[in-house]
């Protein structure tokens, strides 16, 4: 699987990295994650992130690869230490939760350690940046990032303090890329692309029941490119999965499943590489021509 340098960090990632929300929030079973992860390892994955909010994820991903740990890159995040819906941004929390990530995931140290969707707010009142570098301080993580969308991350990009942004880029998902992504290549950040197949929020015909697919189901209905109408589903899923891998400053996208057979399935996806200059064209003009500015990054 190709690799590329995340930004000016010493980390060459898979173009395709493994994300843990999943196998915590539809609970997997230990034996399900264990082949999921090891086959993936096997077929030349080498970014794992996870979140310490992801339910029983971290723990998941420590009772079945803790021992392959040499094999890969791990990333986790911060800032949720209840949950989903919950925050806590102060320094001893976000340490605690740090040290507590180290232990579910069996590890003594973190190649990446990120904020977790925080505010603008909180980004520029500098405690929640500090604590993360105390963190590095402690040699609980080699990097630190951060993990948001829209003017937080754009903040995130120019304040100096990360080496990586993760956020959302998708083909129903798209303002990163004109607002955050220009000044993450100009300062030399890792990029790290959620939601890379916007949910695959197109393969029903009606409107999904779980409404975290809700906007992207509703942008693409509006927005209605030609692939998706045109391909089979397989093949529009790699389309979309391509374009967000094209995008200029791009390191890695991270694809979560329960489904150990899926990961084969997503690493072939790619196989095609980038897609071509006239079809990314495509794509971004649809945006630009439909989207309103109302159609910002989605956490």
């Amino acid at each position: 699987m190709e690799k590329r340098q995340l930004g000016k960090t010493d980390m060459q990632v898979s173009v395709l990295g493994f994300g843990g929300a999943e196998i915590g929030f539809e609970d997997a079973t230990q034996e399900t994650v264990g082949r999921l992860l090891k086959g993936a390892l096997d077929a030349g994955l080498n970014v794992i992130d996870t979140g310490e909010c992801y339910e029983g994820s971290e723990e998941l991903i420590g009772k079945t690869v803790a021992d392959r740990r040499a094999g890969y890159y791990l990333f986790t995040k911060c800032g949720h230490p209840r949950g989903i819906g919950s925050e806590d941004w102060s320094p001893g929390s976000l340490l605690e939760s740090i040290e507590r990530s180290l232990r579910r995931l069996r590890t003594d140290r973190l190649d990446l350690i990120q904020l977790h969707s925080c505010s603008e707010t909180i980004l520029r009142k500098g405690d929640a940046i500090a604590a993360l570098q105390t963190a590095r301080e402690k040699g609980y993580a080699r990097y630190l990032g951060y993990s948001g969308d829209s003017q937080a991350a754009r903040y995130a990009a120019e304040c100096g303090a990360f080496d990586t942004l993760q956020t959302s880029i998708n083909i129903a998902d798209q303002e990163a890329i004109d607002l955050t992504l220009p000044i993450a290549r100009e300062k030399g950040l890792g990029v790290i692309a959620k939601r890379p197949i916007a949910n695959v929020a197109w393969k029903e015909s009606h409107k999904p029941i779980a409404s975290y697919h809700h906007v992207y189901w509703d942008r693409l209905n509006k927005l209605r490119y030609e692939f998706i109408r045109n391909l089979p589903l397989e093949e529009s899923i790699a389309h979309a999965l391509r374009f967000t891998l094209s995008v200029p400053g791009v390191h890695t996208a991270i694809v979560g499943t329960t489904k150990p057979e899926r990961w084969q399935e997503n690493a072939k996806l790619v196989e095609g590489g980038m897609l071509s200059e006239a079809e990314v064209a495509s794509i971004r003009e649809r945006w630009e021509e439909i989207a309103p500015s109302s159609w910002i990054g989605q956490t």
